[in-house]
Protein backbone atom coordinates (compact mmCIF):
# COMPACT_ATOMS: atom_id res chain seq x y z
CA UNK A 1 0.00 0.00 0.00
CA UNK A 2 2.85 2.45 0.98
CA UNK A 3 4.22 1.93 -2.51
CA UNK A 4 0.89 2.80 -4.63
CA UNK A 5 0.49 5.71 -2.43
CA UNK A 6 3.91 6.87 -3.56
CA UNK A 7 3.47 5.89 -7.06
CA UNK A 8 0.28 7.50 -7.12
CA UNK A 9 1.99 10.79 -5.33
CA UNK A 10 4.30 10.81 -8.13
CA UNK A 11 2.20 10.63 -10.76
CA UNK A 12 0.69 13.62 -9.37
CA UNK A 13 3.76 15.21 -9.46
CA UNK A 14 4.31 14.62 -12.45
CA UNK A 15 0.80 15.57 -14.38
CA UNK A 16 1.33 19.09 -12.79
CA UNK A 17 4.79 19.88 -13.85
CA UNK A 18 3.84 18.54 -17.33
CA UNK A 19 -0.05 19.75 -17.24
CA UNK A 20 -1.29 22.51 -19.43
CA UNK A 21 -0.38 25.52 -16.79
CA UNK A 22 3.11 24.40 -16.42
CA UNK A 23 3.39 24.16 -20.26
CA UNK A 24 1.82 27.14 -20.30
CA UNK A 25 4.27 29.32 -18.31
CA UNK A 26 7.14 27.45 -20.29
CA UNK A 27 5.40 28.77 -23.79
CA UNK A 28 4.09 31.87 -22.50
CA UNK A 29 7.71 32.62 -21.39
CA UNK A 30 9.20 32.16 -24.75
CA UNK A 31 6.31 34.44 -26.27
CA UNK A 32 7.31 37.41 -23.75
CA UNK A 33 10.93 37.10 -24.80
CA UNK A 34 10.30 36.50 -28.43
CA UNK A 35 7.91 40.10 -28.37
CA UNK A 36 10.30 41.86 -26.25
CA UNK A 37 13.28 40.84 -28.77
CA UNK A 38 10.83 41.42 -32.15
CA UNK A 39 11.61 38.10 -32.89
CA UNK A 40 15.06 37.75 -32.78
CA UNK A 41 15.03 33.77 -33.75
CA UNK A 42 12.70 34.81 -36.87
CA UNK A 43 13.88 38.51 -37.93
CA UNK A 44 18.03 37.31 -37.05
CA UNK A 45 17.91 33.62 -38.16
CA UNK A 46 21.15 34.31 -41.03
CA UNK A 47 22.80 35.85 -38.15
CA UNK A 48 22.77 33.67 -35.58
CA UNK A 49 22.97 30.88 -38.15
CA UNK A 50 26.33 32.66 -39.08
CA UNK A 51 27.32 32.99 -35.77
CA UNK A 52 26.58 29.07 -34.63
CA UNK A 53 26.64 26.18 -37.57
CA UNK A 54 28.74 28.40 -40.45
CA UNK A 55 31.22 29.68 -37.33
CA UNK A 56 32.09 25.69 -36.98
CA UNK A 57 34.07 25.77 -39.95
CA UNK A 58 36.25 28.55 -38.54
CA UNK A 59 38.68 28.43 -35.52
CA UNK A 60 36.47 31.51 -33.91
CA UNK A 61 34.10 29.13 -32.47
CA UNK A 62 36.62 26.32 -31.70
CA UNK A 63 39.07 28.33 -29.98
CA UNK A 64 39.73 28.40 -26.09
CA UNK A 65 42.02 29.84 -24.38
CA UNK A 66 43.49 28.08 -21.22
CA UNK A 67 43.89 24.54 -20.39
CA UNK A 68 40.81 24.92 -18.25
CA UNK A 69 38.24 26.47 -21.16
CA UNK A 70 35.69 24.95 -23.36
CA UNK A 71 34.97 26.39 -26.75
CA UNK A 72 31.62 27.48 -27.70
CA UNK A 73 31.44 24.56 -29.96
CA UNK A 74 32.31 22.36 -27.45
CA UNK A 75 29.56 23.46 -25.45
CA UNK A 76 27.22 22.92 -27.87
CA UNK A 77 27.42 19.65 -28.92
CA UNK A 78 27.63 18.83 -25.04
CA UNK A 79 24.12 20.31 -24.77
CA UNK A 80 23.13 18.43 -27.58
CA UNK A 81 24.81 15.26 -26.19
CA UNK A 82 21.87 15.85 -23.40
CA UNK A 83 19.00 17.01 -25.62
CA UNK A 84 19.44 14.89 -29.00
CA UNK A 85 18.66 11.86 -27.10
CA UNK A 86 15.80 9.20 -27.40
CA UNK A 87 12.91 11.57 -27.58
CA UNK A 88 13.98 12.23 -30.79
CA UNK A 89 13.35 8.81 -32.18
CA UNK A 90 10.40 7.35 -29.77
CA UNK A 91 9.63 10.90 -28.35
CA UNK A 92 8.28 11.77 -31.64
CA UNK A 93 6.83 8.27 -32.40
CA UNK A 94 5.27 8.28 -29.05
CA UNK A 95 3.64 12.06 -30.00
CA UNK A 96 2.06 11.03 -32.88
CA UNK A 97 0.20 7.97 -31.62
CA UNK A 98 -1.01 9.83 -29.03
CA UNK A 99 -1.74 13.41 -30.25
CA UNK A 100 -1.74 12.60 -34.01
CA UNK A 101 -0.02 14.35 -36.64
CA UNK A 102 -0.87 17.31 -35.94
CA UNK A 103 1.20 17.07 -32.66
CA UNK A 104 4.41 17.61 -34.75
CA UNK A 105 2.93 21.19 -35.63
CA UNK A 106 2.57 22.31 -32.01
CA UNK A 107 6.12 20.74 -31.06
CA UNK A 108 7.53 23.21 -33.72
CA UNK A 109 5.55 25.96 -32.00
CA UNK A 110 7.04 24.79 -28.97
CA UNK A 111 10.68 25.22 -30.63
CA UNK A 112 9.97 28.38 -31.81
CA UNK A 113 8.94 30.24 -28.30
CA UNK A 114 11.57 27.67 -26.62
CA UNK A 115 14.48 29.05 -29.15
CA UNK A 116 14.09 32.29 -27.12
CA UNK A 117 13.22 31.08 -23.37
CA UNK A 118 16.66 29.25 -24.07
CA UNK A 119 18.47 32.18 -25.26
CA UNK A 120 17.21 34.38 -22.31
CA UNK A 121 18.51 31.78 -19.35
CA UNK A 122 22.18 31.88 -21.13
CA UNK A 123 22.62 34.76 -21.32
CA UNK A 124 21.74 34.95 -17.85
CA UNK A 125 23.85 31.91 -17.12
CA UNK A 126 26.98 34.32 -18.99
CA UNK A 127 25.95 36.95 -16.70
CA UNK A 128 26.09 35.30 -13.65
CA UNK A 129 29.06 32.66 -14.01
CA UNK A 130 31.95 32.75 -12.16
CA UNK A 131 35.68 30.85 -11.80
CA UNK A 132 36.20 27.86 -9.85
CA UNK A 133 39.23 26.91 -8.04
CA UNK A 134 40.58 25.11 -11.10
CA UNK A 135 39.90 28.00 -13.06
CA UNK A 136 37.27 26.84 -15.41
CA UNK A 137 34.05 28.53 -15.25
CA UNK A 138 31.09 27.75 -13.37
CA UNK A 139 27.38 28.70 -14.10
CA UNK A 140 23.79 27.28 -14.33
CA UNK A 141 20.68 28.94 -12.87
CA UNK A 142 21.89 27.92 -9.39
CA UNK A 143 24.10 30.83 -9.60
CA UNK A 144 21.78 33.82 -10.79
CA UNK A 145 19.28 32.44 -8.83
CA UNK A 146 21.78 33.11 -5.53
CA UNK A 147 23.46 35.93 -6.50
CA UNK A 148 20.83 37.77 -8.92
CA UNK A 149 17.30 36.58 -7.63
CA UNK A 150 19.38 36.42 -4.08
CA UNK A 151 17.34 33.56 -3.38
CA UNK A 152 19.49 30.80 -2.24
CA UNK A 153 16.61 28.20 -1.64
CA UNK A 154 15.57 28.26 -5.05
CA UNK A 155 19.18 27.55 -6.23
CA UNK A 156 19.19 24.73 -3.79
CA UNK A 157 16.17 23.26 -4.95
CA UNK A 158 16.87 23.20 -8.26
CA UNK A 159 20.52 21.76 -8.41
CA UNK A 160 18.88 19.06 -5.72
CA UNK A 161 16.30 18.24 -8.87
CA UNK A 162 18.97 18.49 -11.31
CA UNK A 163 20.68 15.87 -9.36
CA UNK A 164 17.69 13.24 -8.94
CA UNK A 165 16.69 14.12 -12.55
CA UNK A 166 20.23 13.29 -13.79
CA UNK A 167 20.46 9.67 -12.19
CA UNK A 168 16.89 8.98 -13.91
CA UNK A 169 15.80 10.93 -17.20
CA UNK A 170 19.76 11.03 -17.67
CA UNK A 171 20.96 7.79 -16.51
CA UNK A 172 18.81 4.90 -15.78
CA UNK A 173 15.73 5.38 -18.50
CA UNK A 174 18.69 5.72 -21.23
CA UNK A 175 20.65 2.77 -20.57
CA UNK A 176 17.19 0.85 -20.21
CA UNK A 177 16.98 2.07 -23.98
CA UNK A 178 19.84 1.37 -25.00
CA UNK A 179 19.58 -2.42 -23.39
CA UNK A 180 16.21 -3.10 -24.61
CA UNK A 181 17.38 -1.84 -28.14
CA UNK A 182 20.45 -4.01 -28.54
CA UNK A 183 18.63 -7.00 -26.80
CA UNK A 184 15.93 -6.64 -29.38
CA UNK A 185 17.49 -6.55 -32.47
CA UNK A 186 21.04 -7.65 -31.55
CA UNK A 187 20.60 -10.39 -28.98
CA UNK A 188 23.02 -8.59 -26.74
CA UNK A 189 22.01 -9.16 -22.88
CA UNK A 190 21.54 -6.18 -20.86
CA UNK A 191 24.06 -7.03 -18.63
CA UNK A 192 26.83 -7.04 -21.03
CA UNK A 193 25.26 -4.00 -22.48
CA UNK A 194 25.40 -2.36 -18.78
CA UNK A 195 29.16 -3.04 -18.12
CA UNK A 196 30.15 -1.78 -20.97
CA UNK A 197 28.41 1.26 -20.86
CA UNK A 198 29.36 1.89 -17.33
CA UNK A 199 33.01 1.42 -18.49
CA UNK A 200 32.71 3.74 -21.81
CA UNK A 201 31.39 6.55 -19.22
CA UNK A 202 33.46 6.28 -16.69
CA UNK A 203 36.29 6.36 -18.99
CA UNK A 204 34.57 9.55 -20.35
CA UNK A 205 34.06 10.83 -16.84
CA UNK A 206 37.13 10.63 -15.58
CA UNK A 207 38.79 13.25 -17.46
CA UNK A 208 36.42 16.02 -16.44
CA UNK A 209 34.41 18.82 -18.82
CA UNK A 210 37.27 18.66 -20.96
CA UNK A 211 37.24 14.78 -22.09
CA UNK A 212 33.60 15.33 -21.85
CA UNK A 213 33.64 17.72 -24.03
CA UNK A 214 36.02 16.19 -26.65
CA UNK A 215 33.97 13.08 -27.09
CA UNK A 216 30.83 14.88 -27.85
CA UNK A 217 32.44 16.76 -30.32
CA UNK A 218 33.35 14.47 -31.57
CA UNK A 219 30.19 11.67 -31.37
CA UNK A 220 27.07 14.54 -32.14
CA UNK A 221 27.95 15.38 -35.44
CA UNK A 222 29.04 11.73 -36.26
CA UNK A 223 25.69 10.32 -34.63
CA UNK A 224 23.67 13.03 -36.41
CA UNK A 225 24.78 12.30 -39.52
CA UNK A 226 24.46 9.10 -39.41
CA UNK A 227 20.73 9.22 -38.41
CA UNK A 228 19.87 11.56 -41.00
CA UNK A 229 21.52 10.18 -43.90
CA UNK A 230 19.77 7.06 -42.84
CA UNK A 231 16.16 9.43 -42.67
CA UNK A 232 17.03 11.44 -45.35
CA UNK A 233 17.51 8.10 -48.08
CA UNK A 234 13.99 6.79 -46.65
CA UNK A 235 12.52 10.32 -47.65
CA UNK A 236 14.34 9.85 -50.89
CA UNK A 237 12.60 6.63 -51.35
CA UNK A 238 9.13 7.74 -50.31
CA UNK A 239 9.40 11.27 -51.78
CA UNK A 240 5.86 11.06 -53.45
CA UNK A 241 4.56 10.97 -49.90
CA UNK A 242 5.93 13.92 -48.27
CA UNK A 243 3.41 16.59 -49.71
CA UNK A 244 0.44 14.03 -48.19
CA UNK A 245 2.52 14.17 -44.59
CA UNK A 246 3.41 17.95 -44.49
CA UNK A 247 -0.67 18.31 -45.32
CA UNK A 248 -1.69 15.66 -42.10
CA UNK A 249 0.29 17.62 -40.06
CA UNK A 250 -1.12 20.60 -40.97
CA UNK A 251 -4.43 19.71 -40.85
CA UNK A 252 -4.14 17.50 -37.67
CA UNK A 253 -2.82 20.64 -35.56
CA UNK A 254 -6.34 22.44 -35.93
CA UNK A 255 -8.47 19.80 -36.23
CA UNK A 256 -11.45 20.21 -34.33
CA UNK A 257 -13.05 17.20 -34.17
CA UNK A 258 -12.31 14.02 -32.06
CA UNK A 259 -12.45 12.16 -35.22
CA UNK A 260 -13.88 9.09 -36.31
CA UNK A 261 -15.86 7.06 -34.09
CA UNK A 262 -15.54 9.97 -31.30
CA UNK A 263 -12.22 8.05 -30.41
CA UNK A 264 -10.81 10.45 -27.62
CA UNK A 265 -7.55 12.05 -28.34
CA UNK A 266 -7.36 13.18 -31.57
CA UNK A 267 -9.05 16.28 -30.71
CA UNK A 268 -6.77 19.80 -31.05
CA UNK A 269 -6.53 20.07 -27.35
CA UNK A 270 -4.84 16.98 -27.20
CA UNK A 271 -2.55 17.32 -30.49
CA UNK A 272 -1.67 20.87 -29.02
CA UNK A 273 -0.56 19.11 -25.36
CA UNK A 274 1.03 16.36 -27.05
CA UNK A 275 3.06 18.47 -29.34
CA UNK A 276 4.00 20.86 -26.76
CA UNK A 277 4.73 18.69 -23.73
CA UNK A 278 6.90 16.70 -26.55
CA UNK A 279 8.98 19.40 -27.79
CA UNK A 280 9.53 21.36 -24.44
CA UNK A 281 10.95 17.43 -23.32
CA UNK A 282 13.07 17.13 -26.14
CA UNK A 283 14.75 20.09 -26.28
CA UNK A 284 14.42 21.13 -22.77
CA UNK A 285 14.11 25.28 -23.12
CA UNK A 286 13.42 26.49 -19.70
CA UNK A 287 14.51 23.69 -17.68
CA UNK A 288 17.51 25.26 -16.77
CA UNK A 289 20.02 22.13 -17.51
CA UNK A 290 22.08 23.44 -20.98
CA UNK A 291 22.95 26.12 -19.01
CA UNK A 292 25.03 24.61 -16.99
CA UNK A 293 27.37 24.01 -20.11
CA UNK A 294 26.88 26.75 -21.95
CA UNK A 295 28.64 29.07 -18.92
CA UNK A 296 31.44 26.93 -19.33
CA UNK A 297 31.93 28.14 -23.23
CA UNK A 298 35.57 30.42 -22.68
CA UNK A 299 36.03 33.54 -25.14
CA UNK A 300 31.66 34.69 -25.72
CA UNK A 301 29.75 37.75 -25.10
CA UNK A 302 26.42 37.04 -22.96
CA UNK A 303 24.56 37.15 -25.86
CA UNK A 304 26.38 35.69 -28.00
CA UNK A 305 26.22 32.05 -26.26
CA UNK A 306 22.44 32.44 -26.22
CA UNK A 307 22.52 32.42 -30.03
CA UNK A 308 24.48 28.61 -29.60
CA UNK A 309 21.19 28.16 -27.18
CA UNK A 310 18.51 29.07 -30.09
CA UNK A 311 20.43 26.75 -32.94
CA UNK A 312 20.65 23.83 -29.94
CA UNK A 313 16.56 24.00 -29.77
CA UNK A 314 16.18 24.64 -33.38
CA UNK A 315 18.05 21.55 -34.62
CA UNK A 316 16.85 19.54 -31.77
CA UNK A 317 13.34 20.11 -32.79
CA UNK A 318 12.80 21.49 -35.97
CA UNK A 319 15.39 19.81 -37.71
CA UNK A 320 15.82 16.26 -35.95
CA UNK A 321 12.02 15.88 -34.59
CA UNK A 322 10.97 16.90 -38.19
CA UNK A 323 12.62 14.19 -40.13
CA UNK A 324 11.52 11.45 -37.55
CA UNK A 325 8.08 12.58 -38.10
CA UNK A 326 8.27 12.29 -42.35
CA UNK A 327 9.91 9.16 -41.91
CA UNK A 328 7.05 7.66 -40.02
CA UNK A 329 4.20 9.49 -42.17
CA UNK A 330 5.78 9.42 -45.54
CA UNK A 331 6.89 5.74 -45.27
CA UNK A 332 3.27 4.48 -44.47
CA UNK A 333 4.03 2.82 -41.29
CA UNK A 334 1.26 4.91 -39.51
CA UNK A 335 -2.53 4.54 -40.47
CA UNK A 336 -3.77 7.55 -39.27
CA UNK A 337 -7.35 5.87 -39.35
CA UNK A 338 -5.77 2.45 -37.40
CA UNK A 339 -4.46 4.88 -34.29
CA UNK A 340 -7.38 7.01 -34.36
CA UNK A 341 -9.68 4.30 -33.66
CA UNK A 342 -7.02 3.09 -31.24
CA UNK A 343 -6.45 6.21 -29.33
CA UNK A 344 -7.47 5.75 -25.41
CA UNK A 345 -8.37 1.85 -25.90
CA UNK A 346 -6.48 -1.39 -25.35
CA UNK A 347 -6.26 -1.56 -28.95
CA UNK A 348 -3.00 1.11 -29.40
CA UNK A 349 -0.98 -2.06 -27.32
CA UNK A 350 -1.24 -3.74 -30.71
CA UNK A 351 0.04 -1.10 -32.82
CA UNK A 352 3.48 -0.21 -32.61
CA UNK A 353 4.78 2.40 -30.88
CA UNK A 354 7.12 4.49 -29.77
CA UNK A 355 11.22 3.40 -31.39
CA UNK A 356 9.51 0.01 -33.01
CA UNK A 357 7.05 2.61 -34.81
CA UNK A 358 10.12 4.41 -35.90
CA UNK A 359 12.08 0.89 -36.84
CA UNK A 360 8.72 -0.21 -38.55
CA UNK A 361 8.80 2.75 -40.75
CA UNK A 362 12.72 2.93 -41.55
CA UNK A 363 12.43 -0.65 -42.46
CA UNK A 364 9.73 -0.04 -45.05
CA UNK A 365 13.23 1.03 -47.52
CA UNK A 366 15.41 -0.95 -45.20
CA UNK A 367 13.99 -4.31 -44.79
CA UNK A 368 14.97 -6.29 -41.57
CA UNK A 369 17.89 -3.74 -41.45
CA UNK A 370 15.66 -1.14 -40.77
CA UNK A 371 15.47 -2.38 -36.71
CA UNK A 372 19.25 -2.33 -36.31
CA UNK A 373 19.38 1.20 -37.88
CA UNK A 374 17.23 2.28 -34.99
CA UNK A 375 18.85 0.30 -32.70
CA UNK A 376 22.12 1.55 -33.11
CA UNK A 377 20.76 5.08 -33.41
CA UNK A 378 19.69 5.11 -30.93
CA UNK A 379 22.02 3.33 -28.79
CA UNK A 380 24.30 6.46 -29.83
CA UNK A 381 21.87 9.06 -28.69
CA UNK A 382 21.19 7.47 -25.31
CA UNK A 383 24.62 7.50 -24.65
CA UNK A 384 25.21 10.89 -25.72
CA UNK A 385 22.30 12.37 -23.44
CA UNK A 386 24.67 10.29 -20.97
CA UNK A 387 27.34 11.85 -21.28
CA UNK A 388 25.59 15.33 -21.35
CA UNK A 389 23.77 14.78 -18.01
CA UNK A 390 26.48 13.65 -16.38
CA UNK A 391 28.15 16.99 -16.57
CA UNK A 392 25.35 18.52 -15.52
CA UNK A 393 24.65 16.39 -12.64
CA UNK A 394 27.90 16.72 -11.14
CA UNK A 395 28.34 20.26 -11.53
CA UNK A 396 25.00 20.36 -9.27
CA UNK A 397 26.10 17.87 -6.71
CA UNK A 398 28.91 20.39 -6.65
CA UNK A 399 26.99 23.19 -6.25
CA UNK A 400 25.27 21.14 -3.02
CA UNK A 401 27.92 19.50 -1.12
CA UNK A 402 31.74 21.35 -2.98
CA UNK A 403 34.06 19.89 -4.91
CA UNK A 404 35.07 16.42 -2.95
CA UNK A 405 31.50 14.98 -3.70
CA UNK A 406 32.48 15.13 -7.45
CA UNK A 407 34.47 11.72 -7.10
CA UNK A 408 31.65 10.07 -5.61
CA UNK A 409 28.97 11.25 -8.03
CA UNK A 410 30.93 9.89 -10.82
CA UNK A 411 30.92 6.57 -9.47
CA UNK A 412 27.15 6.54 -8.92
CA UNK A 413 26.29 7.14 -12.13
CA UNK A 414 28.43 4.82 -13.40
CA UNK A 415 27.15 2.15 -11.09
CA UNK A 416 23.44 3.41 -11.65
CA UNK A 417 23.98 3.28 -15.68
CA UNK A 418 24.90 -0.36 -15.68
CA UNK A 419 22.24 -0.72 -13.17
CA UNK A 420 19.83 0.76 -15.61
CA UNK A 421 20.43 -1.55 -18.50
CA UNK A 422 19.09 -4.37 -16.11
CA UNK A 423 16.18 -3.26 -14.25
CA UNK A 424 12.27 -2.49 -15.10
CA UNK A 425 11.90 1.05 -15.23
CA UNK A 426 8.12 1.64 -14.87
CA UNK A 427 8.57 3.93 -11.46
CA UNK A 428 12.02 5.24 -12.43
CA UNK A 429 10.43 6.95 -16.11
CA UNK A 430 7.50 8.37 -13.79
CA UNK A 431 10.34 9.85 -11.38
CA UNK A 432 12.48 10.90 -14.11
CA UNK A 433 10.06 12.78 -15.27
CA UNK A 434 8.71 14.49 -12.14
CA UNK A 435 12.47 15.91 -11.42
CA UNK A 436 13.24 17.04 -15.07
CA UNK A 437 9.77 18.36 -15.02
CA UNK A 438 10.38 20.32 -11.22
CA UNK A 439 13.43 21.67 -12.32
CA UNK A 440 11.20 24.27 -14.47
CA UNK A 441 9.70 25.96 -11.46
CA UNK A 442 12.84 27.97 -9.58
CA UNK A 443 14.31 28.48 -13.21
CA UNK A 444 11.10 29.96 -14.68
CA UNK A 445 11.42 31.96 -11.68
CA UNK A 446 14.81 33.46 -11.96
CA UNK A 447 14.27 33.84 -15.39
CA UNK A 448 10.89 36.08 -15.22
CA UNK A 449 12.39 37.71 -12.40
CA UNK A 450 15.39 38.82 -14.26
CA UNK A 451 14.32 39.22 -17.66
CA UNK A 452 15.07 43.10 -17.64
CA UNK A 453 18.41 42.07 -17.38
CA UNK A 454 18.44 39.78 -20.60
CA UNK A 455 16.63 42.20 -22.12
CA UNK A 456 19.30 45.18 -21.08
CA UNK A 457 21.81 42.80 -22.40
CA UNK A 458 20.49 42.06 -25.52
CA UNK A 459 19.70 45.80 -26.23
CA UNK A 460 23.29 46.75 -25.35
CA UNK A 461 24.90 44.61 -27.38
CA UNK A 462 22.81 44.59 -30.28
CA UNK A 463 23.15 47.64 -32.52
CA UNK A 464 20.74 49.56 -34.85
CA UNK A 465 22.62 47.60 -37.89
CA UNK A 466 21.97 44.02 -36.59
CA UNK A 467 25.42 43.15 -36.22
CA UNK A 468 26.81 41.21 -33.28
CA UNK A 469 29.41 39.70 -32.42
CA UNK A 470 29.63 36.62 -30.07
CA UNK A 471 32.95 36.38 -29.18
CA UNK A 472 34.87 39.02 -27.33
CA UNK A 473 38.60 39.31 -26.39
CA UNK A 474 40.01 36.57 -25.01
CA UNK A 475 42.02 39.13 -22.82
CA UNK A 476 38.70 40.44 -20.98
CA UNK A 477 38.26 36.78 -19.62
CA UNK A 478 41.28 36.74 -17.25
CA UNK A 479 39.63 37.06 -14.40
CA UNK A 480 41.80 36.63 -10.96
CA UNK A 481 40.90 33.50 -8.46
CA UNK A 482 37.91 31.69 -7.91
CA UNK A 483 34.94 32.66 -7.90
CA UNK A 484 34.88 36.02 -9.64
CA UNK A 485 32.26 37.08 -12.11
CA UNK A 486 31.95 37.82 -15.56
CA UNK A 487 30.86 41.36 -15.82
CA UNK A 488 30.63 41.82 -19.85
Amino acid sequence: MPAERFSLLIEMVRAFVWGPPMLMLLTGTGVYFTIRTRAFQLRHMGLWMRQTLLSCFSGEARRQNGKADVSPFATMCTALAATVGTGNIAGVATALTIGGPGAVFWMWVAAFFGMMLAFAENVLGILYRERGADGAWRGGPMLYLKNGLHSPLLAGAFALFCVLASFGIGNMSQCNSIAGGLSGVFGVPPAVTGWVTAGLLGAALGGGLRRITRVTAALVPLMALFYMGGALAVLWCTRENLPQACGQILAGAFEGTAGLGGAAGYGIAQAIRTGVSRGVFSNEAGLGSSVMVHAAADGVTPCGQGMWAVFEVFFDTIVMCTITALVILSSGAYDAVQYRLAAGTPMLAQLPTGAALTAAAFSTVFGRWGGGFVAVSLTLFAFSTLLGWSYYGQRAAEYLCGSRIVPVYRVLFTLAAAAGCMMRLELAWSLSDAFNGLMALPNLAGVIALRREVLRTWRRTLDNSGSLSPYTSHKLHKFPGAGSKNKI
